[in-house]
């Protein structure tokens, strides 16, 4: 490993206003300063260069000149700062860093690129990807920035000025993208963990799948997440959610960005979304969040420097008897300094006693984004400077450059509170500075408020410990002004101590080992739920199990496990004899508890299984449940409430109705199902169906329903009612000297994942002695074993399988002839 340092970086990117293309980077002798002082850090380790500087200068043949390798002043600091603190902490022994070089590469000859290449893997443990010059500019200045930056923080692309609707980068995102997974691939060990940042590279989980599909993938989000209102604006939305799924684990900062992805995907890939993640075909993948935070050690050791303590000493001496507001912000429509600017002056308008008061420092990193944003932001801070400032006091110091570290933490030192209003971010980590730099040691200033806006997800962690602002509410932002100026010392350090507590609990070290031993845990989930890596059910140790324990209990999944999908009158015709039979002789012997599992009403069921009279029967997924041997239902579900949802749902569905022609509703007794499979225009029905998932999701979770988009369909049924919460009623009240020490569950969909789970943490507590969970089909479970039969195909390599069969019920009469399977009697049964 390197000597990855004790520097930090700004957690926010630095300016991009920087002097022209130097001669040589040797001669870049600012730049080579701040290299030498920062030496080994991780990060890309070259020359600082605007991201927005066209890259036709690679063209400039004084790239041939000699070069160094010098740290990258720009990129994301908050996952350099955590990746070094974990380092630090020997929580990380082999990182491996994979990303572009940071300037034009064109112009270099093919030998120039190895000796780069090399020095940065061999000295820097450092991957080089080289991207054309049109790719990289194509795929940062404009898609990233001009299409996925804006619409993840709310902002749709459609000023008069944006040329986004004419944009073509797509093509430079997705070379990007493969050529970053293509890296991967090619240097890929079995047993790497693969960790993909942010939304510069959405497609690469699924490229680097399709090419490595059991490696361990982790993707984390570093902005904000967007509704799926506004997710769906993007042209590409099925392209980039496909690219995120192809990861184990997809991690946000909050839950707020984590549930609007779980709904986008519902939304607009109409599959199930659960609390955990998405259900997809052929495997699962978990949601989840984790804020980021910061190294408060390497903080606290930073500001103990020379030049930090000079920059105290000198503020605190400038702004003696003065209150001080801080703010530092990237000066572009997201991060919110008109508002603030806005804010501040409306403030000194209202309470013009603190005019000659307070001072407010606004540092704004600049940028060449947005030119009127930049005019506008101008007018403002001239208003204030014309209308609020003497010869002896200015109310306002606006900066519009970027200042050294030292004097970044200075500021965060001797400032009475700090102020950010951005509209929209995933976590601003500022403010966890400045809680760390407000502990009183280095200057007589501590505990400061933290004016902090509530679109941030620093909001969200804080939890009412900041002063929470609206940005667009100029009224309320200049109220908070005035609140945390004058709040007193002892709610200034009730405030600060649950901010403190939130900082060094949630700090860079602990974010980055819990998610890698959250992404391990879960890749281990994936591959024991994978069908390849399931065992297929030992039927000579079931029956073995079987034959040694004393009391057991049935619970079998009917349609598409016992039979084939279909109506009640095709499914009677098809309930042949042999399944009759093996129910039969199940429910003969009097140590067995048999019950049969379906979708279907009750009614249903009673038709179905006429001739099978003393079996248990659990309808409508769980809401309705017969004890063998008794013709009386119980209901788990309320009537009364299942009525008042049920109303409430079928007037949303009825909008849905008349918009999606050939569709309608089924009704059961707990469940109500849109049916849209033979609707006129597929696609459009496919997309309202999302739509209408999502509008029920939303409005009746205070009802505890759900609405589950599936094949063709959406199932809209009760949250607190499945086959799993059946099964426990059932073995619970069990008298205790019947309780079972042997169960079986077989089942072949994902209302049957549930009751699997149930029954595999009975196993796991010991409560059963005996367990088998059986998947029948070939789809990703959580089942202990599977059976790869179809409903009413023939055997596929049944010899052995059905002569074990056979010894069990020779031995025991049990005959668990799951589908597929020829009949018992029949143990030779050849394939064909």
């Amino acid at each position: 490993m390197p000597d990855w340092g004790n520097g930090l970086y700004f957690n926010q990117p630095r300016s991009n206003a920087e002097p022209p293309l130097p001669d040589t980077i040797l001669a870049y002798g600012k730049v080579l300063e701040r290299a030498e002082a920062q030496k080994g850090r991780l990060g890309r380790k070259i020359s600082p260069r605007s991201r927005n500087i066209s890259r036709d200068h690679s063209a400039d043949p004084r790239w041939a000149t000699s070069w160094a390798v010098v740290p990258g002043l720009q990129g994301n600091g908050g996952l350099t700062n955590a990746i070094r603190a974990s380092i630090d902490a020997g929580a990380l022994t082999d990182v491996l860093a994979v990303g572009s070089i940071g300037f034009p590469t064109d112009v270099l000859d093919d030998q120039k690129k190895t000796e780069i290449y090399e020095k940065l893997e061999s000295e820097h443990d450092s991957l080089i990807v080289y991207v054309s010059d049109s790719d990289l500019d194509g795929h940062y200045a404009h898609y990233c920035k001009t299409i996925l930056w804006p619409v993840f923080h709310y902002q749709i692309p459609d000023h008069p000025k944006s040329k986004a609707y004419e944009d073509h980068s797509w093509v430079y995102y997705v070379n990007v993208n493969q050529a970053f997974a293509d890296k991967v691939i090619a240097n890929y060990k079995r047993g790497d963990i693969i960790w993909v940042h942010d939304y510069h590279l959405c497609l690469v989980p699924g490229m680097i799948r399709k090419k490595l599909p059991d490696a361990q993938i982790g993707f984390f989000l570093h902005t904000a997440f967007p509704s799926s209102e506004v997710f769906r604006c993007l042209a590409t939305r099925k392209d980039i959610l496909d690219g995120l799924l192809g990861a184990n684990l997809v991690a946000f900062q909050t839950p707020e960005y984590a549930h609007h992805f779980l709904q986008t995907c519902s939304r607009i890939l109409s599959i199930e979304a659960t609390a955990d993640g998405v259900q997809l075909e052929n495997h699962f993948v978990n949601v989840w969040s984790l804020p980021i935070g910061v190294d408060p050690k390497a903080i606290s050791l930073e500001r103990e420097g020379p030049a930090v303590q000079e920059w105290i000493n000198a503020l605190q001496e400038r702004y003696a008897g003065k209150r001080v507001i801080v703010a530092r912000d990237k000066l572009d429509s997201i991060r919110g300094v008109r508002q603030k600017l806005l804010a501040f002056e409306l403030f000194l308008n209202k309470y013009p006693e603190w005019r000659d008061k307070v001072v407010l420092i606004q540092v704004a990193t600049s940028t060449t984004e947005n030119d009127d944003l930049a005019v506008t932001v101008s007018e403002i801070v001239t208003r204030i400077d014309a209308v609020h400032s003497t010869l002896a006091h200015n109310p306002l110091v606006f900066l519009r450059q970027d200042i050294a570290f030292s004097q970044y933490l200075a500021l965060l030192t001797v400032a009475d509170a700090l102020m950010i209003t951005s509209l929209r971010e995933g976590m601003n980590l500022t403010c966890h500075e400045f809680v760390i730099c407000q502990d009183g040691k280095a200057s007589e200033k501590k505990h400061g408020p933290v004016i902090l806006s509530e679109f941030t997800g620093s909001a969200a962690i804080f939890d009412g410990a900041e002063l929470g602002v609206n940005p667009w509410d100029y009224q309320k932002c200049a109220e908070a002004i005035k609140v945390a100026l004058e709040m007193g010392e002892a709610e200034k350090e009730r405030r600060y101590a649950k901010m403190r507590d939130v900082v060094m609990r949630n700090t860079g070290d602990y974010w980055t080992r819990t998610l890698s031993e959250h992404l391990s845990k879960v890749h281990e989930e994936h591959f024991r739920r994978d069908t390849m890596s399931i065992p297929r059910l030992n039927v000579t140790k079931l029956c073995q199990t079987y034959q040694a324990c004393k009391k057991r209990l049935f619970f079998i999944d009917y349609e598409g496990t016992l039979a084939p999908f279909g109506s009640v009158s095709k499914t009677v015709l098809t309930n042949t004899e042999r399944v009759t039979d093996v129910l039969n002789e199940l429910i003969s012997d009097d140590n067995n508890v048999v019950y049969v599992m379906a979708g279907r009403t009750l009614e249903e069921l009673e038709m179905l299984f006429g001739r099978v009279p003393g079996i248990g029967l659990i309808a409508e997924n769980g809401c309705y449940y017969r004890e063998m041997y008794t013709d009386e239902w119980t209901a788990f579900a309320d009537e009364e409430k299942t009525k008042k949802w049920k109303d409430a749902v079928k007037s949303i569905l009825q909008y849905y109705i008349e918009r999606v022609e050939g569709s309608w509703v089924e009704e059961r007794h707990c469940s109500l199902t849109f049916h849209y499979e033979k609707a006129d225009g597929y696609d459009s029905a496919d997309r309202q169906a999302g739509d209408c998932a999502n509008h029920i999701n939303d409005a009746c979770e205070n009802q505890r329903v759900k609405a589950v988009p599936t094949k063709d369909s959406v199932i809209i049924e009760p949250m607190d009612w499945d086959k799993g919460s059946a099964a426990s009623y059932i073995i619970n009240n069990i008298e205790k000297e019947k309780r079972p020490d042997w169960l079986m569950v077989a089942g072949n969909d994902r209302d049957d994942e549930v009751i699997f789970r149930w029954a595999n943490q009975l196993h796991e507590s010991g409560e059963v002695s005996e367990v088998s969970t059986v998947s029948v089909g070939n789809r990703n479970t959580v089942a202990m074993s599977t059976l790869t039969q179809g409903t009413t195909g023939k055997p596929h390599h049944s010899n052995v399988l059905n002569y074990s069969l056979t010894r069990c019920q020779a031995s025991s009469t049990f005959l668990p002839n799951l589908p597929g399977c020829p009949r018992l009697t029949d143990p030779y049964t050849e394939d064909s």
